[in-house]
């Protein structure tokens, strides 16, 4: 096949492939970049004829690009099982459910709606393996930069799969067996994005009141951006979580793999936090079992994980990173700071529904409301991610080393980028893997000690010549 149109190399990210419609991601790139993914695949499994499940987003290129990802793996021969408009983790779960050699999802996670790209997983015996730095994004990237992929055969059919959501819920609400969810009265805003989904079918089966806001799909994204880590984006839902006097606020991402909760006086709860209360939880019965923590903020999880008799594993930032590490120690459970909850029992993939279980659960159980139940494992105060533009011309690792040289009393780690601790505080300094930016989080015994030191290290950076990502 002959192809017109250059590859925008940086639209290969180290978690996904992701750039703007159309002009780094279009119809004629997909197909070209579809077509190495599955070549990938079948050097991978050793095999060709794979089944590949395939799904895609609200957005409003969605459904071009699905069509030409449907059309391009069926002319390699794939079995491909067509599983619609799904959020990203009903199609980790439809992978692993249904035993699928591999998988494409169309998708732009959170990104604004001009955005599009693909999230791609295999099937192993242990779970599923993201594809991303590490486990082959560099080899996909070569092969659909020099359209070194299969020769079209025959033999490929697709496939429609339905009722994928409605598995995924039964599957969750079968595992964890809730008892004791009562009749919280619950306010949800997915932002007109894909946890509509698996929120509309998990509140058919347990006994909460759900008040919507934001709930018909909209790839424009009308009311605002689907990126619950911007907190701006949550201040109608935590006024509404007020005026509706509920129990708990819920706010899924653009492609539902991440969920921030807020609390019934209407606070942002941190994801540390309901992380630390979920490893607490699944830790009860598995003793000993190591827990993945981002290196961002690791005190308070740390503590709660311990205390709960686990092991803590600090990991690097990204989704696909962490999946890879979970595999790598075995891990049960891991909580991202940017609220991604990663199970083994779903191949080390996120599972928002079960991630929301658990917490309706153990309210219930523990007959407390959502903000006494956390404040029990809140030890360190948490700054709140900052992000910063680097100047033209200024590098990074120059940045980072500058700030290792000014507090090298402090015990350093590089394991993403540079995080200094010392006993009553400790900052993280790193470049993102999705976005030009440095990102800058602090955490401390006290709250004043932890305003005193993110304002220190802010001012360093401006100084340095960054300036603060509007």
């Amino acid at each position: 096949m002959i192809y017109k149109m250059k590859i925008n190399e940086s639209i290969f990210k180290a978690y996904d492939i992701r750039g703007i419609y159309p002009t780094d991601i279009n119809e004629e790139i997909l197909d070209r970049i579809i077509r190495a993914i599955y070549t990938f695949f079948t050097e991978e499994l050793h095999r060709q004829n794979l089944q590949v499940a395939l799904g895609y987003d609200m957005r409003v290129s969605g459904p071009s690009l699905f069509a030409v990802a449907k059309r391009a793996l069926s002319e390699l021969g794939a079995q491909v099982f067509d599983i619609g408009m799904v959020s990203t983790p009903t199609f980790y779960f439809s992978v692993l459910h249904h035993k699928f050699d591999c998988g494409i999802q169309v998708s732009a996670s959170h990104n604004p709606p001009q955005w599009n790209g693909l999230k791609f997983v295999k099937r192993v015996e242990k779970g599923l393996i993201k594809i991303g730095k590490g486990t082959g994004m560099d080899k996909v990237k070569e092969l659909a930069l020099n359209n070194n992929v299969l020769p079209k055969v025959a033999g490929g059919e697709v496939k429609i799969v339905k009722n994928v959501v409605a598995e995924e819920v039964k599957t969750s609400l079968d595992f964890l067996k809730p008892k004791h969810i009562k009749k919280f009265k619950v306010v949800a805003d997915p932002a007109n994005a894909m946890g509509i989904t698996y929120l509309e079918e998990l509140f058919k089966k347990i006994p909460c009141e759900l008040i919507k806001m934001n709930f018909k799909l909209d790839g424009t994204f009308p009311a605002h951006q689907p990126d619950p880590l911007d907190f701006k984006n949550l201040i109608d839902l935590q006024k509404r979580v007020i005026s509706e006097k509920a129990d708990l606020g819920i706010a899924p991402d653009g492609d539902g793999d991440r969920v921030f909760f807020i609390d019934e006086k209407g606070r942002v709860i941190q994801a540390s936090l309901i992380s630390s209360l979920i490893a607490t939880e699944i830790l009860k019965n598995t003793k000993a079992g190591r827990v993945v923590i981002d290196i961002r903020y690791i005190q308070n999880i740390a503590h709660a994980v311990e205390e709960a008799g686990g092991k803590p594993v600090i990991g690097q930032v990204g989704h696909a990173l962490i999946t890879q590490l979970m595999h790598k120690k075995d891990a049960v459970f891991c909580g991202e700071s940017s609220g991604h909850y990663f199970y083994k029992e779903t191949g080390y993939s996120e599972n928002s529904v079960l991630t929301i279980l658990y917490v309706l659960e153990t309210m219930g159980r523990e007959r407390k409301t959502i903000s006494e139940l956390v404040n029990k494992y809140r030890f360190w105060v948490e700054s709140g991610e900052i992000n910063f533009v680097l100047a033209k011309g200024m590098k990074a690792v120059d940045l980072l080393d500058s700030f290792a040289s000014a507090y090298r009393s402090g015990k350093a780690s590089w394991l993403d980028g540079l995080a200094i601790a010392y006993p009553d505080w400790r900052f993280s300094l790193r470049t993102s893997n999705t976005e030009p930016l440095l990102r800058l989080n602090v955490e401390a015994k006290s709250n004043d000690l932890m305003k005193q030191k993110f304002n220190e290290l802010k001012a360093k950076i401006r100084k340095a010549g960054a300036t603060d990502k509007l």
